[in-house]
């Protein structure tokens, strides 16, 4: 069991500096920009977002802030769910 949370926590972890560091050095492909841009994230937001994206995976790795960080990063995925459900590229059932 602790081997599949350990697995687990690394893939949390290597995701969010993925897409942390994606959006830190704009080195995105076409379709992650028009994802982007069809959300309405504008440059500033997208840096804040980012690096908040960073800071999780950092935080993710010490137990005295991985629920904290947890909470983040729902946060984050429901920003994008309802920027999602605003700008009509998911219509509500």
């Amino acid at each position: 069991m602790k081997i599949i949370s350990g697995l687990l926590i690394l893939i949390t972890v290597f995701l969010s500096v993925k897409h942390g560091w994606t959006g830190v050095t704009n080195n995105m492909n076409a379709e992650e920009t028009k994802m982007i841009n069809d959300l309405g994230i504008n440059k500033q937001m997208l840096m804040v977002m980012s690096v908040l994206n960073l800071a999780i995976g950092l935080l993710i790795l010490f137990p005295q802030t991985f629920f904290a960080a947890n909470i983040l990063n729902a946060i984050i995925i429901l920003l994008i769910m309802a920027l999602s459900l605003k700008s009509g590229v998911i219509k509500p059932p």
